[in-house]
């Protein structure tokens, strides 16, 4: 299998629809080559093979080993021009950049005028479409012409085309500040999480603020206006400023409501979009809104017009299946979710050459959290072990460290106290690594560590004590994380109340929504 992930070539292939096979041997007949081409030969091979294997290959015999490494690279760009011809991958971008090299091969002929004049054309559907970096492209050709072509068609041809190289060329450089920004805040939340004190907070806002550059609202396309709220948002849920987080959530996925064109053209960025929105709504436990942001995000995802291709089916998959867990952790209908566990296994199996292993560690969290929620702490155990033993997994050090916090209380639960003693000192170890030891996971180590010594009798007067001295931090800026990851507090309850975590969860949903 790991021959086959590092095989650009037949990844690719394995990677195509039935139509987009056949559209490729429609292409390879347009080409009029012998059925016999070596590179059609090698397709068909690959096509074959369930997994990368060279020795079978070069056993057909139509390929030597030293002939074969260029014969790929001829196949792999073949299939390339072949699905950028299909109408499945036309875009508005695509059409654009066609336009642009239409336009490049009558200049290179000499055909000036005609050049310029679909130049112009794309130039126009480049901006409304706020595709302005390849606008820009599109204006420094049309320089180019009229400097050794003179058209005489418009007398201010040259100061108009100045004009309209500055204006795009300051919108570009805001959107690429806003981008850089906006992606370093992403980079820096999945390394590090959210802020862990206030120092880490000040860092943050003085980071920042030192990279935000100016801007006036009104003079903000969609694209500008994206990458700002994009930079609003990471920096929110770096602070944990969640209500933050909610209101510039809401005003990119408005945004698109505003331009529902773009939708077409950037369905990943909406997807995004409501992906943030769902999480701060979680966050800020507004149940009526996350049921009807997923309803709608559901429902626009099922439309006709909504681009399908294989990246946009994977992201659906993923945004959508964690937040259908989210729905049933925050009503508390646990044994209700149970559906979703083959289906999301099933998901990870179809998508798994597109599913980071970040988002995988995620979903297999979720399960065990829903085990967790109905009392099956083996299978939450289970779930849980998938994580903690994967060593390559470099970033989100909170879903580490949680995993691990809630692997000791699945444990106990179970009533698989034999090791708990040596599971506490190994979670303790790690999180002194981690640097990420809060006082909700101090309180909850030192707790687990007592539990052998205290008396039958005297258990819940013990459970009592820690849910009182957690209750305090329960709205506390650096330690209510820990409540968003592992809900200690409904677990507590339901040991002092004799009652299921489910049961506890449940209630708490019906008395907010009653208030609500």
């Amino acid at each position: 299998m790991t021959r086959e992930q590092k095989d650009n070539l037949f990844v690719l292939i394995k990677s195509l629809s039935k139509s987009e096979k056949r559209q490729f041997k429609l292409y390879v007949g347009r080409l009029g080559v012998n059925e016999d081409s070596k590179f059609l030969l090698l397709f068909n091979v690959l096509h074959k093979l369930k997994v990368y294997d060279e020795a079978s290959i070069l056993k057909n015999g139509f390929v030597k080993k030293l002939q074969l490494s260029n014969l790929k690279a001829h196949l792999y760009k073949q299939i390339l021009i072949s699905l950028r011809l299909n109408p499945s991958h036309q875009n508005i971008r695509i059409q654009i950049r066609e336009q642009l090299d239409f336009a490049t091969i009558l200049y290179h002929k000499g055909l000036y005028t005609q050049s310029l004049k679909i130049l112009d054309k794309a130039k126009s559907l480049a901006i409304t479409n706020e595709e302005k970096n390849i606008a820009n492209e599109i204006i420094e050709l049309e320089k180019v012409i009229e400097s050794q072509y003179i058209t005489r068609s418009i007398s201010t041809r040259a100061d108009e085309l100045t004009i309209q190289a500055k204006e795009l060329n300051k919108q570009n450089l805001l959107a690429s500040k806003l981008s850089n920004l906006s992606l370093q805040l992403y980079g820096l939340f999945l390394k590090t999480g959210y802020v862990k004190q206030a120092s880490e907070h000040e860092k943050v806002t003085k980071y920042f603020n030192e990279r935000l550059p100016d801007y006036k609202i009104s003079e903000l396309g969609f694209r500008e206006k994206l990458w700002l709220y994009k930079s609003y948002l990471w920096y929110s849920f770096l602070t944990q400023d969640f209500l933050a987080c909610y209101k510039y959530s809401k005003k990119w996925v408005d945004l698109f409501h505003e331009y529902p064109s773009m939708i077409r053209l950037n369905p990943v960025f909406f997807l995004n979009g409501n992906q943030n929105l769902l999480e701060a709504l979680f966050f800020i436990k507004r149940h009526d809104k996350f049921k009807d942001t997923l309803n709608n995000l559901i429902n626009i995802r099922g439309q006709d017009w909504f681009p399908k291709d294989d990246n946009v089916e994977s992201l659906s998959f993923l945004f959508i299946g964690l937040n259908k867990f989210n729905a049933h952790f925050m009503e508390g209908t646990f044994k209700e979710g149970l559906p979703l566990i083959p289906e999301t296994l099933e998901g990870l199996r179809k998508h798994k050459s597109r599913i980071d292993e970040h988002h995988v560690m995620v979903f297999y969290y979720k399960i065990a959290s829903l085990y967790f929620g109905i009392g099956d702490y083996h299978k939450c155990i289970e779930f849980l072990a998938k994580i903690i033993s994967n060593k390559s997994l470099q970033m989100r050090e909170d879903l580490l460290c949680f995993s691990r916090i809630l692997n000791l209380v699945a444990h106990y639960e179970a009533g698989l106290d034999y090791n708990l003693e040596t599971l506490i000192k190994s979670t303790y170890k790690f999180l002194i690594k981690m640097e990420d030891l809060h006082l909700v996971q101090k309180e909850m180590i030192k707790f687990l560590k007592r539990l052998g010594d205290i008396y039958p009798q005297d258990i819940k007067a013990a459970f009592k004590e820690l849910h009182a001295k957690l209750k305090v931090f329960e709205n506390d800026p650096y330690e209510k994380r820990a409540f968003l990851y592992l809900d200690v507090l409904s677990w507590l309850e339901s040991n002092i109340e004799n009652k299921s975590v489910e049961y506890i969860i449940r209630r708490k949903y019906l008395s907010l929504n009653k208030i609500n």
